[in-house]
């Protein structure tokens, strides 16, 4: 995701496509979209309260989305996040034009499994194998899966949740394996340009870019945060050992005197 793992919703709007044909009076429409295709293509639940189309200000605004976690994890959301941002520039001719995605806030949970196995490379996973395979064949003119292009994409303040309390650590007994991180904000884009692309292969770029790159930070925070306990317990082993040694040394030396 490169954005934070959140923008993952947004992406399932372009995917969604024929969303931007109905831009007159169609927010139900565009959130009945994202929760089925993106239901359908991420493999889990996503739902969505409300999307408000402000069409003279070119804006539209996905709130309270949330992406249930994949199958084989705990109950909790994946992903969360209060409103998506999207102002939309060209809309009146293909490719149509998003200037800007804005996600600020998301909160991403990266859990893995006792095998190893992360949430959110199973979505991602998901996502590559439930997308529409391409084809040779040119799209028909009257589609509902426009061209678009995005010009950027900006994730902010993800809100990190990292849980590996499923994880065996083998004979190092780590105790804490829950941590929460903030993570720098970062962009992606432009996408599509010049011509544009069909709709759900924005989605699925856009997505694809989100997840690797939150899945790249939450991997280096792991190793990070994992590492320090790591070495925190094996320093109280060494302690341990050592004041071991001290206390045998100090029997021997009262067994020599007496």
């Amino acid at each position: 995701m490169k954005k934070g793992l959140g923008i993952f919703v947004l992406l399932i709007l372009l995917i969604a496509g024929g969303a931007y044909y109905m831009l007159s009076g169609a927010g139900d429409f565009i959130r009945t979209q994202i929760q089925q295709q993106g239901s359908k293509y991420l493999g889990t639940e996503v739902s969505v309260l409300n999307v408000d189309l402000a069409l003279t200000e070119g804006r539209m605004t996905i709130s309270s989305l949330n992406i249930k976690n994949p199958e084989g994890f705990s109950s909790e959301n994946a992903f969360s996040v209060d409103a998506i941002t999207l102002d939309l520039g060209e809309v009146i001719n293909e490719p149509y034009v998003v200037q800007t995605i804005t996600i600020n806030a998301p909160e991403v949970l990266y859990e893995v499994d006792k095998n190893g196995k992360g949430n959110l490379l199973k979505l991602k996973n998901n996502l590559a194998a439930n997308l529409p395979k391409t084809t040779n064949e040119p799209a028909a003119k009257e589609t509902a899966n426009p061209l678009i292009v995005v010009e950027n994409v900006t994730v902010s303040n993800v809100r990190l949740k990292l849980n590996f309390e499923q994880l065996s650590t083998g004979d190092i007994n780590i105790e804490t394996k829950t941590y929460e991180v903030t993570l720098p904000t970062f962009n992606a884009g432009p996408i599509g340009n010049p011509n544009g692309m069909p709709a759900d292969k924005v989605g699925a770029a856009v997505v694809d870019a989100m997840l690797s790159n939150i899945i790249a930070a939450a991997k280096s925070e792991a190793k990070k945060r994992l590492t320090e306990e790591a070495k925190k317990k094996a320093k109280e082993e060494l302690d341990k050992q050592k004041d071991k040694l001290v206390d045998k040394a100090k029997d021997k030396l009262k067994g020599l005197f007496n």
